[in-house]
Formats: C-alpha cells, sequence, structure tokens
C-alpha cells in the first residue's frame, strides 16, 4: 500500500492542479488507490470476473514509487540531501500504528481461532510481519515443496508491505548518493543524474521478474528484486513529471483511459494460473504509469475526472486500513461461522471496511497528524521503534500462549519388530525361506496395526511429537540427494557399503525418497549398496508432464528422467526399486492408473529389465485426506475422527491393475497396503509410532519402524546368493 499522501511531488510546483489544491494534492491518484483496493478485496472475496484482482497490489507498489520518489526528489532538489530521520519518522507515523493493531488483534484471534499447529505456523508470520519480512518467509514456504500443503497464513497479505519497506530503506540512501556524486562542486542539481540511476535498477529488476517467473515463481512473486521494477517505473514517471506536464491533451486524454483500461483488463483478464509478475505484471503497471503520468494537469474528459470523484477517493482514503483488515477477517471468518458463500464473503469484506474507518479516524489520524510527533522525527522514530518492538514482542508473547498438541491418552507400547535370527522355516518344501521371512515380518507389522486400530485418544508418547512432526524428515531431503523443481543433474548419492557387488537404486519422486530410513540400515547390515535418485514431483516415467508449481511444462523433469535412465542403462545394478505418489492430477498430464499411466509403468519396467537388473515396483502407501499432525492436533480425544478408511485411503482396483501390468512387464510388484491398514481403516498412529508427518508423506520413524520387513522384500528381489 502507498505510505504516502497522494500531492504532486515535484520541486516547486505551483498553481492548481486536477483538484483546485495549491498543495499539489493529486484526487485522482486517491481514486486509483480505491480502483486497487476494490480489486483486491473483491478477488480474495471471490467476486466472479476478478479473476486477477490481485493486480490491484501492482497499482499500489507503481503508486508508492512515484509518491515516495516524489517525496525525496522534492527534497533533494531544494537542499541537497535528505533527512533521512524526518523521513523514516514520517513512514512510522503513517504505516505502523495501523499495521501494528491490525497485526496484534489478528494474532490473539488466530490463536483463538486456529487450530494449534496452524495458529503456531501463523504466529511465526506475525513476527516476520512485523519487521516487514513477510515477503522472504512467504518465499522460503513457497519454494518447500514439503511446506506446499500450509493453510493460507492470515499475516498472507503483509508481504507486500515488506516489498514497500525495503525499498523505502534502500532508496533514499542511493539518492543521496547520486546526488552528492552527481553534484559535487556546486553542480546544477540535475533530475539525470538519479532518473539514470533508477532507470538502470528498474530495467535490471525487470529482467529478474522475468527470469524468476519461469525459474523461481516465490522468488518471482514475493521479493524486492523482482518487485522493485514496479516501484521504479513509479519513481521514473516522479522524477520526468516536467516532460508530462508537456504532453498535449489529444494525447494525453486517450492514454489516460487506455491506462485505466490495462488495470481493469489486468483485473478480469488475468488468473491465479498466469504466470507473474512477468510479462503479464505490465498490464496493470504500464496502465498505472499512464494514468499517474497523464494527470498531472487536468484535462477535459480525462480519466482524472472519473477517478477523482466523492465516492472513490473516500474509499482511497481507507485503502490502507481496508487492505490491512480484509484478509484476515476473510481467512478467520470461517472459523467463527462455517463456510462462507459469497455473500458471506462480501459480508465480511464490508466488515473489515468499518473496521477500516474505525482504524483510519481512531488510530491513524490522531498518531499521523499529532503536532508533537510531526513536529519532532526524533519521537516518531522512537514511536516506530516502539511499535515495531511491541508487534514482535506481542506475537511472541501470544505464541508462547498457544501450547503444542500433546496427545491425551495413555503411553503406547512401541512400535518394534522382531527380525528372527534364523529364518522362519517354511510352511512347505516349496516355499522360498525369503517368502517366509516377508511373511513373518509382514504379519508382525498386521498386528501392531490391527492394535491400532480404533484408536480413540492419541498416545502421550506419540513419536514424533506432533509438534515436530514436519521435521521428522529424511536426510536425503537436505543433503542435496533429492532434487528440488529446477535441479537436474542428479549427484551420486550411495549409502550402505561402498563398491559393494550387490547394489540396489531407489528411483522416483519424494515417496522414493521417504524410504531411505527404512532400506539404508538394511543396506549397511546386508552388505549392500544402496544408491537413491529421487526428485520432486517427478515419476521416473516416460510421461509428458506439466508442474503446477511452474505452471508450464516441466522440462526438468524430463532431463532428470533421461539422465537416471541412461545412468540404469550404462550400470545396471542388481535391483531398481521404483516408488511414486499416486496424487497426481489431471493438472500434471495425466492421472494415476488410467491407461497412459499404466502404459508408462509397463514401458518403464520393460526397458529396465532389458539392461539385467531386476525391478521392483512398490504400490502407493494410504492417502491419509488430512493434513495428518493438524487434523490430529485438533482431536487428540478422538483419532478416529482423522483415520480413513481403506476403501478410502486406498485404490485397491488401481493397485491390482498396476501388479498385473508389471508382473506381465517382468518385474515384482509390492502391494503395501497390509502394512498401514487393517481390513476396515489405515490408523494415522501405529503403538507410538506417527504414520504420516503431513498429508501423504510418512514420518523417517515410521518408515524406519518398517525397515526389516521393507528390506526382507528388497532381499527377496535380489539375485540368489
Amino acid at each position: 500500500m502507498p505510505g504516502a499522501s497522494p500531492r504532486l511531488p515535484a520541486p516547486g510546483a505551483g498553481g492548481r492542479h486536477a483538484s483546485g489544491d495549491r498543495r499539489g494534492f493529486r484526487p485522482d491518484v486517491e481514486g486509483l488507490r480505491a480502483v486497487a483496493v476494490l480489486a483486491v478485496v473483491l478477488f480474495h472475496a471471490g467476486v466472479p470476473g476478478l479473476t486477477g484482482g490481485y493486480v490491484g497490489v501492482d497499482v499500489f507498489l507503481v503508486l508508492s514509487g512515484f509518491l515516495i520518489t516524489g517525496l525525496l526528489w522534492r527534497e533533494l532538489a531544494a537542499t541537497g540531501t535528505v533527512r533521512l530521520g524526518r523521513f523514516f519518522g514520517a513512514r512510522a507515523r503513517r504505516l505502523l500504528p495501523a499495521g501494528i493493531t491490525v497485526l496484534l488483534t489478528t494474532a490473539v484471534a488466530a490463536a483463538w481461532l486456529l487450530p494449534p499447529l496452524q495458529a503456531r505456523t501463523a504466529l511465526g508470520d506475525a513476527v516476520a510481519a512485523a519487521v516487514y519480512g513477510a515477503n522472504y518467509a512467504l518465499v522460503i514456504r513457497g519454494t518447500d515443496y514439503l511446506a506446499a500443503d500450509t493453510a493460507p497464513s492470515p499475516f498472507q497479505h503483509f508481504w507486500s508491505l515488506g516489498v514497500e519497506e525495503q525499498f523505502y530503506l534502500l532508496w533514499p540512501a542511493l539518492m543521496i548518493g547520486v546526488g552528492w556524486l552527481a553534484w559535487r562542486g556546486g553542480r546544477r542539481r540535475s533530475v539525470v543524474p538519479p532518473a539514470a540511476v533508477l532507470a538502470a535498477l528498474t530495467a535490471a529488476s525487470f529482467a529478474v521478474s522475468l527470469a524468476w517467473t519461469s525459474s523461481s515463481p516465490p522468488w518471482a512473486y514475493f521479493s524486492l528484486p523482482s518487485r522493485a521494477w514496479e516501484l521504479g517505473l513509479g519513481g521514473l514517471v516522479a522524477l520526468g513529471l516536467p516532460l508530462w506536464r508537456r504532453l498535449p491533451a489529444a494525447l494525453a486524454v486517450p492514454a489516460g483511459w487506455a491506462g485505466l483500461g490495462m488495470v481493469v483488463a489486468g483485473a478480469t483478464l488475468l488468473d491465479e494460473g498466469t504466470p507473474f509478475p512477468g510479462t503479464a505484471a505490465l498490464l496493470p503497471v504500464v496502465g498505472t504509469a499512464l494514468v499517474v503520468c497523464t494527470g498531472v494537469r487536468p484535462r477535459r474528459g480525462g480519466v482524472g475526472g472519473l477517478l477523482s470523484i466523492g465516492l472513490l477517493r473516500g474509499i482511497g482514503r481507507w485503502s490502507y486500513s481496508w487492505y490491512l483488515w480484509h484478509w484476515p477477517v476473510l481467512v478467520l471468518a470461517p472459523y467463527l461461522v462455517g463456510d462462507l458463500g459469497l455473500g458471506g464473503r462480501l459480508a465480511a469484506a464490508a466488515l473489515a471496511l468499518l473496521l477500516a474507518g474505525a482504524t483510519l479516524h481512531l488510530l491513524e489520524n490522531r498518531v499521523r497528524f499529532a503536532r508533537s510527533l510531526r513536529d519532532s522525527a526524533r519521537r516518531s522514530l522512537l514511536l516506530g521503534g516502539g511499535l515495531t518492538a511491541a508487534g514482535v514482542a506481542g506475537a511472541l508473547v501470544v505464541t508462547a500462549l498457544v501450547p503444542a498438541p500433546i496427545g491425551e491418552g495413555a503411553a503406547a507400547e512401541a512400535a518394534t519388530l522382531e527380525v528372527p535370527a534364523q529364518p522362519p522355516a517354511p510352511v512347505a518344501a516349496a516355499v522360498d525361506p525369503r517368502d517366509a521371512l516377508v511373511a513373518d515380518l509382514t504379519a508382525q507389522v498386521q498386528a501392531a496395526v490391527a492394535g491400532s486400530a480404533g484408536l480413540a485418544a492419541v498416545p502421550s508418547n506419540l513419536t514424533p511429537p506432533l509438534a515436530e512432526a514436519r521435521a521428522d524428515v529424511p536426510a536425503v531431503f537436505n543433503n542435496g540427494c533429492f532434487l528440488t523443481w529446477l535441479a537436474v543433474e542428479q549427484p551420486t548419492c550411495e549409502y550402505g557399503v561402498p563398491g559393494a557387488p550387490v547394489s540396489v537404486t531407489l528411483a522416483g519422486d519424494s515417496h522414493a525418497a521417504q524410504w531411505v530410513p527404512a532400506l539404508e540400515p538394511v543396506a549397511e547390515q546386508q552388505g549392500w549398496r544402496l544408491r537413491v535418485a529421487s526428485k520432486v514431483t517427478c515419476p521416473l516415467l516416460d510421461l509428458p508432464i506439466t508442474s503446477p508449481y511452474l505452471d508450464r511444462v516441466y522440462t526438468e523433469c524430463g532431463e532428470w528422467r533421461e539422465q537416471v535412465v541412461a545412468d540404469l542403462r550404462a550400470a545396471p545394478p542388481s535391483l531398481v526399486v521404483l516408488a511414486t505418489t499416486r496424487r497426481y492430477g489431471a493438472d500434471f498430464g495425466f492421472l494415476p492408473y488410467d491407461p497412459v499411466w499404466l502404459d508408462a509403468l509397463g514401458r518403464m519396467v520393460t526397458d529396465l529389465r532389458s539392461t539385467g537388473a531386476a525391478v521392483l515396483v512398490l504400490s502407493p502407501v494410504p492417502d491419509p485426506h488430512a493434513v495428518v499432525p493438524s487434523c490430529l492436533a485438533e482431536h487428540l480425544d478422538d483419532a478416529g475422527a482423522c483415520t480413513p478408511d481403506r476403501a478410502t485411503g486406498v485404490d485397491e482396483a488401481g493397485v491390482a491393475a498396476e501388479a498385473q501390468v508389471v508382473q506381465a512387464a517382468g518385474g515384482s510388484y509390492a502391494d503395501l497396503t497390509d502394512l498401514f491398514c487393517s481390513t476396515a481403516e489405515c490408523p494415522l498412529v501405529v503403538g507410538d509410532q506417527l504414520v504420516f508427518r503431513d498429508d501423504n508423506h510418512l514420518t523417517a520413524g515410521y518408515a524406519a519402524f518398517l525397515g526389516p520387513v521393507m528390506g526382507a522384500l528388497v532381499a527377496r528381489e535380489l539375485p540368489a546368493g
């Protein structure tokens, strides 16, 4: 949101402007603020037709760059410097009273309304937002595949304020430095040096935005380097005001209307699937710049007449507070009153508007225009520092008051498997001892699973505790062996015994990597060499694939897959173990278990078998259809409320179809369903072990618990002896 009043920011700019205000007030800019906030709020409320209403934030960024750069340039041109204390004090009075008030109110509401684990995550965002770092908290979360299921944070909208504040910290100092270098020795204070520097920074930032939009969308969307060009273009408009005043009306009037049309087009034609910001952001950004630069002088029939009407100006004055309030109200209201339809969401937006009005009149204006603060930069800065400290401290205190959820049930017996010292005696002479070992260990797991079916209260000794479940991630996810979206080159990642003649390659997406805690100890004990090749949302199947994360064809998956298969052909292991999730949807370009999927699976098994390697395909783990730690945290005394039945968790017809295809291609298929499900349900807690760390990945602890039986399944497929 803009951090200054919409006053015409030009040194020595006298005369009457669109409003006739001698102080240079820009009512059209205030009206444009209203357009921006309406686009954002109505988009978040789900109003049909505003599929790209998020571009309202881009409008705000351009306006902020325009207003702040003009303010800085006016002082710099007049005095040769900028009084930074006064500048930052004014920003503190303008932004922090409302911002910290909304932040602390939202923190208390989140602690009250949200499930405990979700509340603790959200309150961490509150701390980041209090120091204007929310945008980078979202970058980190957005680039973390394992955090992709996190619910929207009620503090998420603070990201744009973070971008603006980071710009405010850097740009004044840069302008002072440019002025000092350019105007030494009494040279004329020309606008050219700061404009040249800002133009270069704007161009560089736009190049970064284009590159990151395709390569790293979270960085492109939330970070200052990829968004600075929007603020920079607004700044260039401010520095070029003498040029815009000379525009003939015949050009300025249609250009202004075209600019507003571009903003509206962005709000209605773009959608959440549009790669953004990138080139798509040119619509609202250039459109805003056109409206602002053509509105420098009043024009009969110009767009400023529409934007200056009283209703829009009034909404524009409330825009900052409305932006602050609307998102937490929309996010938190369903936890209080249940699901909201369109009418309910519009009512929530209206409630936020009322809160905005109260905040503006009772708090914002009183602090912002208090004479004792306006006359003292020191007092303003102290206020800003105190409010920031209060925001951080308040968020931390509220976090401390939200207890980490702990199981309320009796301590459960530890989940363990007893591996017999000697292979179990086969029930018949024709039975392979390895089959007998698999059967014995599977029976032990089935007994543990059956004993946990119908669990009521979550055990008090749950391992890992619910608050630590997300962190129970195998090391393979963090040591470079598990490739993220853009990585292509699979490093050599080996466990067990280096150079051992028996080698096993575990390949696939994250559901392959999750089995490392099960197989690594077995490889060491049995003297195998275990190699891991895994990449995020990339099955080792020859399928055309798009990435909803990257919003484009997932070329990196194809390149990685070709490399891994080529390596397997060049140096075939004793056994290839294929594992993958079956949670892919139509947005990836295919569906698990459909004919295309089954054909690709059969072809891959045939291809790998042609190298001489044995092939074992693992069935999927059950789908819990919930973020398991969060759900259990809400139902500590009733785990059954989160537990899927067997038919819901497992597509047994799909598993049977895969088994048939794999066996026809010469491979083996391991149906793992009985390691997770009783005949009726698929418990989320087995013994003292939490089964899932999120909505689909196993905890490292449960994978390790299954290590003996998984090792036996693998050993059964290795060449005899």
